[in-house]
């Protein structure tokens, strides 16, 4: 059996009037890929805070977020899923321009690819533990 990999990671709690902004995979069901807030890897040279702004902006499509805080760092284990520990940074995002409620984004990946399309919305904060892979693990230490 051979290592598990260890990669940075990074997510965002993007909170906006008590709710959290998440989206699911257009193309997959929940049942595949659940429900996840905007996350991704830290790119080589890349600092967190950096790589949280650009997942941020690729997966939702919107361009206005700032850094509150950062939560802290998480280590998740996604076996059997993936032979890989990521560890992970964990931020709060404000995003200051309005939004639907509901919206259709997607991923380019660098032109590499075929896009990855997303289905975008908010959630009470409360509904916080449906998301997918331990991604809930700090909600508790957003301010109230």
């Amino acid at each position: 059996m051979s290592e598990k990999v260890h990669k940075d990671k990074v997510l965002a709690y993007v909170v906006r009037e008590g709710k959290l902004l998440v989206f699911r995979h257009a193309d997959n069901s929940y049942e595949e890929v659940g429900i996840q807030v905007p996350a991704g890897s830290v790119r080589d040279g890349e600092t967190p805070e950096a790589a949280v702004l650009r997942e941020a902006r690729e997966e939702t499509g919107l361009t206005d977020f700032k850094i509150v805080s950062k939560l802290g760092v998480t280590e998740y284990d996604m076996t059997p899923y993936r032979r890989e520990i990521q560890h992970r940074h964990v931020f709060h995002l404000e995003l200051t321009e309005p939004t639907d409620e509901r919206w259709m984004s997607q991923e380019d990946h660098d032109g590499v690819g075929e896009p990855t399309r997303f289905e975008c919305f908010w959630v009470p904060l409360q509904a916080g533990h449906i998301l997918q892979s331990g991604q809930g693990a700090l909600l508790g230490q957003l301010p109230d």
